[in-house]
């Protein structure tokens, strides 16, 4: 029987990590995030493994003797099952930060729809991304299960905790599988909220010293991460460059384009 519940900042035996993926597994799928057998998940086990769920497999739906252990180039060591086409991106992320032991991918509804439309989710609109997550961007769109794809988040890892991937999904990453789990929960989070903001067409941001004072704040609350805070500073009301929305009704856009109509006939 596998425990509802996955303990950070302790060492596991690798017994454990296998419990603990089936569980974030099933927290994924439940949520939505891992339609079919879409997603995978993986933690370091020590300098050259990691174990990861199986390729084929519904995340909803693992169980601990189906993980597969793979080294740092993505190669099969042990299991059951067999590596996921796109260990690629979880290799590329351990290669470049050596304080993450997990990983999740995943293709939660909103978020892709971002990722799909090419816009990150870089503003500064919750107090509580800036504390956990900081700003997250758009990788360039690569082809699934090939090194393309893991050579597009390689810009972004250094500075940032979570990555969109165009046209594709996203990836999140910690010290521990809850806080990568925790990560792209929030990714989806924020997603919502941005969204919300669009369709009401006004959005207000933090500003610097409320992003600073935040920032600060993640010594207090235990938030620990590599992740440049400047590269990945959330777009704050400062720093904003946007436009100023403006809203039109039916009717008046209708008068606008009959306006310009008749000023060009009038032209000619």
């Amino acid at each position: 029987m596998v425990a509802d519940v996955i303990l950070p900042g302790m060492q596991k035996t690798e017994e454990q990590h296998r419990n603990d993926i089936c569980v974030a597994g099933r927290w994924i799928f439940e949520r939505g995030y891992a339609p079919a057998t879409d997603g995978n998940i993986s933690v370091r086990l020590d300098a050259g493994r990691i174990l990861a769920s199986p390729t084929g497999v519904r995340k909803g739906a693992m169980s601990p003797g189906q993980m597969v252990i793979a080294d740092l180039n993505g190669r099969k060591i042990s299991g059951e099952g067999e590596v996921s086409s796109e260990i690629g991106i979880h290799v590329q992320v351990y290669r470049m930060r050596p304080d993450v032991h997990a990983v999740c991918h995943a293709h939660p509804s909103l978020a892709t729809g971002f990722a799909a439309a090419g816009v990150g989710l870089d503003r500064a609109l919750l107090c509580e991304q800036v504390v956990a997550l900081g700003s997250v961007p758009v990788a360039p769109y690569g082809t699934p299960g090939t090194p393309e794809l893991a050579a597009t988040i390689a810009p972004f890892v250094h500075a940032h905790d979570a990555i969109l991937l165009a046209n594709h999904g996203a990836v999140s990453y910690g010290p521990d599988l809850l806080t990568a789990f925790f990560r792209m929960e929030l990714t989806e989070h924020l997603a919502r909220v941005s969204l919300v903001t669009k369709v009401l067409g006004k959005e207000s941001l933090l500003s610097e010293a409320d992003v600073d004072t935040l920032l600060a704040a993640r010594a207090r609350y235990g938030i620990h991460t590599a992740a440049n805070s400047q590269a990945g500073r959330p777009v704050t009301a400062e720093s904003n460059n946007d436009t100023e929305r403006i809203t039109l009704t039916r009717v008046e856009l209708e008068a606008l384009i009959d306006e310009a109509v008749q000023k060009e006939r009038a032209r000619r």
